[in-house]
């Protein structure tokens, strides 16, 4: 919580994902960010238990949704905003740089002709330093690419929404071998964050946490430069890299990245049904690293 602002986090076990509804006092208008659209993979039935934990919070407290954002284009979790808009309406956003992985990850899956790179598929997509507001209060996207190439947060008075830019002290920083990704551009990322006043609260899109203490989600500028493992002050850029590219080559392809990637590039949409009705999401084999 803020002056102006209320924050509510809803973990998601299945994915350690965390999504959010901020809303501001004055208005109660809101914005949902990062929202779960449960999936099992071995039967492939999706449900929407996650997002309707989000939806049953709005309507508890009279909130007007008025923003779906995304954090990037998420390789762990299928994207709940289609849901969250159907009930709520509200923009589904997220930035600009998604064509950038609409276009590699169309080549990848090689999806149909109609499927354009061009972003089309949000309602928005935030510029660098662009400025937005929930109700009253000013929200500013802020790019931090490394992750991946679209990866944004979004700086809300006194708190910033990092995605998986940076987790909690003791668990680090995000992977940056994805296709686009870049160990340099995470670090200059993740610094250009740390630089945000100390007492900035931070909100974390996921947490791993350690056999030590339950999941958690909120930190602040201050413990982040203080604390984590991987980038804490004193840490430089070439010291980074080479601890990043070092981890990210033992750690294994995500669970869901193959059938989140194909619904989150187009918005929490699923792929146009074939002619019996059907969404597939396809597999490509020998194609990833």
């Amino acid at each position: 919580m803020t002056a102006r602002t209320t924050i509510q986090g809803f973990f998601d076990p299945a994915t350690w994902t965390v999504s959010y509804v901020v809303w501001e006092h004055a208005t109660r208008h809101a914005a949902v960010i990062d929202p779960v659209l449960d999936f099992d993979f071995k039967s492939g039935r999706t449900h929407t238990a996650s997002t309707d934990k989000l939806l049953a919070y709005a309507r508890e407290q009279g909130l007007q949704v008025d923003w779906i954002l995304e954090t990037h284009a998420h390789a762990d979790h299928l994207s709940g905003a289609r849901h969250v808009q159907a009930q709520t309406g509200g923009k589904i956003a997220i930035g600009e740089n998604i064509r950038v992985v609409q276009s590699t990850f169309g080549k990848l899956f090689n999806l149909e002709r109609t499927f354009l790179p061009d972003g089309s598929q949000f309602d928005h997509l935030f510029k660098d330093g662009e400025v937005f507001r929930i109700g009253e209060v000013e929200v500013t996207a802020l790019l931090v690419p490394g992750h991946t190439p679209a990866d944004m947060a979004y700086l809300v008075d006194a708190a910033v929404f990092v995605g998986d830019t940076l987790f909690m002290p003791d668990v680090g920083t995000a992977r940056a071998d994805f296709p686009g990704g870049d160990a340099r551009q995470l670090y200059d990322s993740v610094r250009r964050l740390l630089d945000l006043p100390p007492d900035t609260v931070m909100y974390v899109c996921h947490d791993y946490p350690p056999a030590s203490r339950p999941p958690r989600w909120q930190t602040t500028v201050a413990d982040q430069r203080a604390h984590n493992i991987h980038v804490h002050d004193g840490i430089g850029v070439d010291e980074f890299v080479a601890m990043r590219t070092a981890r990210d080559a033992t750690l294994e392809v995500p669970t869901l990245i193959l059938p989140s990637i194909q619904v989150n590039v187009r918005a929490g949409r699923f792929p146009p049904a074939d002619g019996n009705g059907v969404s597939y999401l396809r597999i490509p084999l020998n194609a990833l690293p």
